[in-house]
């Protein structure tokens, strides 16, 4: 069967077939930074996934999905109760497709083939596959990326207030608290920012709340609450910096487009 739990061990490399479904139901779960030398394609139609790969960091809502090159390094981070839907390709599949990291609208035919794909068997003869899988491949192809992954800071000094950050994600400081906190100068840490992210720290520092306040909305929590969280002072501010960052209002951004 290709739903699991959380107790369920996988050994994916072991799994000879040319397209390899998983779908499960999880709560608090950390993958921890892995690769796998099969191309992914990683989806929840329910919940929000954090996942950081190749320095960068995104939250990926029902309506957007990451597509994950072979041996590119990642991890994925569940808070809530996620559905989870993951397809694994044979690398002689992908060859044709761009091999860098994707984050994609997800359309309805898009939503449907993973789904179906899913929950195949393990042992599903390869001839069976091959049209769902070509047309996921074209649909693939057509689907928008979405411009919203994050690039990390790599400086040594920024790690460990980087690793504090992804346990607390809406206790993003002020560029002066982050200079106390390190005990380096606001010019000092503006400097690292602008040159290892390409923008300023109070660009930076507001696309992370813009991917938490997208990560908290769905998993249902409520405008104000997020508001709240995130160090707004009202509803109508946080609603303004919403729309401002994506053009649309929180609840709408939620909706599909398709």
């Amino acid at each position: 069967m290709a739903f699991i739990d959380e107790s369920s061990l996988i050994n994916l490399e072991a799994l000879e077939a040319e397209v390899v479904g998983i779908a499960a139901r999880l709560g608090q779960h950390d993958s921890g930074m892995h690769s796998h030398t099969k191309a992914q394609l990683l989806y929840a139609p329910q919940g929000c996934m954090t996942i950081t790969l190749e320095g960068l960091h995104c939250v990926l809502p029902p309506t957007r999905a990451a597509w994950i090159p072979p041996e590119c390094r990642h991890s994925v981070v569940m808070e809530r109760v996620v559905d989870y839907r993951s397809v694994y390709f044979a690398p002689h599949l992908t060859q044709t497709i761009a091999n860098r990291i994707q984050i994609l609208e997800v359309t309805p035919l898009l939503k449907a083939l993973v789904e179906r794909m899913a929950f195949w068997p393990w042992d599903k003869p390869a001839a069976a596959m091959v049209n769902t899988y070509q047309l996921f491949f074209e649909e693939l192809a057509q689907a928008k990326e979405s411009y919203q992954a994050l690039p990390l800071p790599s400086d040594r000094r920024l790690q460990a207030w980087l690793a504090d950050l992804h346990r607390a994600p809406c206790d993003v400081p002020t560029l002066k608290e982050l200079g106390q906190q390190l005990g380096a100068s606001s010019k000092t840490i503006s400097r690292i920012f602008t040159r290892q992210t390409g923008m300023a720290y109070q660009s930076w520092r507001q696309q992370w709340r813009l991917q938490q306040a997208i990560a908290l909305l769905a998993t249902d929590h409520q405008v104000n609450d997020v508001a709240y969280r995130l160090g707004f002072s009202s509803d109508s501010a946080f609603i303004a910096f919403f729309k401002q960052h994506t053009g649309a209002t929180p609840l709408q951004y939620l909706q599909p487009k398709y």
